[in-house]
C-alpha cells in the first residue's frame, strides 16, 4: 500500500479538499498548512523559497492538486535557477509563486545546510512527474506533453503508455515555437489534466505562470529536459551515484559540453556561504 493510499491520509485529503476548494495554496500557503500541519514548509535560498518536503510528501501534494478542480503549477529549481533569479526579478516572483518548489539540484541541497536552513532531501523534478504519472495513471485522466525537439515528445508519450495504460495522452506538441496563444489554444482544446511544460528555464515558468490557467489543467509541472529522458534519448546516472548525490558528476561524464552549466553550482555555494556570514555579521 503506497502513501496516497492509507487510509489516515485519504482521511486527511477528504478534509484539505474541502477546504482548499476555496484556496490556492500557491497564493494562500492554507493548503499546504492543512497537509502538514505545525510546519513551515518554506526556505529562503537566496531569495528562492523552497518547500521544504520529502519526495513522499511532494507526491501527496501533487496527487492532491491533481484533484482540485483548479489550476496549479510546480517548479522545480537547480542553481542556475537561483543564479537566473538573481538577476531577473520577474523570474524569481514567476518561481516563488508556485504552488509547490521542490529542490530539484544537490547544489540546492548543499545551499540550504550552508545557510543553516537545511532542507529534507533533493526531490528530483523527472522522479515527481513519474509520481504525478502513476496518480494519474490511477485516475484514468489525460496527459499533455509540451516541448523538446520534434518527435521527442511523441516518443515520450508512447513510453509512458507502455508503463500506465490507463492514461490519456491527449496531444503533444515540440518547444520550437513562436506563437504563444496559438500553442495555448491546442492544448486548451487537448483537456488535459496534467501539463508538462519541457521548453527550459525560465521559459517554461513564465509560460506556466502567464498560460496554465487558460490551458484546463489542474496541474502544469515545469521539467526542462524531462521529455528526453522519458523518450530513452538521455540517461540518467545509475541510483548508486544518484543516492552520492554525484548525479550531476555523472551527466558531466557523459556530456562534457554541460562544463559551463555544472559551474554554476560551486558559484551558489560561494554566495550562500558569503551570505551566512553577512548575516553573522549582522547578529553580532
Amino acid at each position: 500500500m503506497s502513501a496516497l493510499d492509507k487510509p489516515s491520509w485519504k482521511i486527511h485529503r477528504l478534509f484539505c479538499q474541502s477546504v482548499v476548494k476555496y484556496y490556492n495554496p500557491g497564493i494562500c500557503p492554507l493548503g499546504n498548512a492543512l497537509l502538514f500541519p505545525g510546519r513551515d514548509l518554506k526556505k529562503d535560498i537566496l531569495g528562492v523559497r523552497f518547500d521544504d518536503v520529502s519526495r513522499q510528501e511532494a507526491a501527496q501534494l501533487g496527487a492532491a492538486m491533481l484533484e482540485q478542480d483548479q489550476f496549479h503549477y510546480v517548479v522545480t529549481p537547480n542553481p542556475e535557477f537561483i543564479l537566473a533569479a538573481e538577476k531577473d526579478a520577474d523570474f524569481r516572483q514567476v518561481l516563488n509563486s508556485a504552488d509547490l518548489v521542490i529542490p530539484d539540484g544537490i547544489g540546492v541541497v548543499y545551499s540550504a545546510k550552508i545557510l543553516g536552513t537545511p532542507l529534507k532531501e533533493r526531490v528530483p523534478g523527472i522522479e515527481f512527474a513519474a509520481d504525478m504519472l502513476a496518480k494519474l495513471d490511477q485516475m484514468g485522466g489525460r496527459l499533455y506533453l509540451l516541448g523538446a525537439k520534434p518527435g521527442v515528445a511523441q516518443e515520450a508519450g508512447r513510453r509512458i503508455l507502455e508503463r500506465h495504460p490507463n492514461i490519456v495522452l491527449c496531444g503533444t506538441h515540440d518547444g520550437y515555437f513562436k506563437d504563444e496563444e496559438a500553442v495555448l489554444l491546442e492544448v486548451a482544446a487537448a483537456r488535459p489534466n496534467l501539463l508538462f511544460v519541457c521548453l527550459g528555464a525560465p521559459k517554461q515558468e513564465k509560460w506556466m505562470a502567464r498560460w496554465g490557467r487558460h490551458t484546463g489543467a489542474r496541474l502544469a509541472i515545469g521539467l526542462g529536459g524531462a521529455l528526453d529522458v522519458f523518450a530513452g534519448n538521455v540517461e540518467r546516472a545509475p541510483e548508486s551515484w544518484r543516492k552520492l548525490g554525484l548525479e550531476w558528476a555523472y551527466r558531466l561524464k557523459k556530456e562534457p559540453k554541460r562544463a559551463g552549466r555544472m559551474a554554476k553550482l560551486p558559484l551558489v555555494l560561494v554566495k550562500s556561504a558569503g551570505a551566512r556570514l553577512r548575516g553573522r555579521r549582522d547578529q553580532s
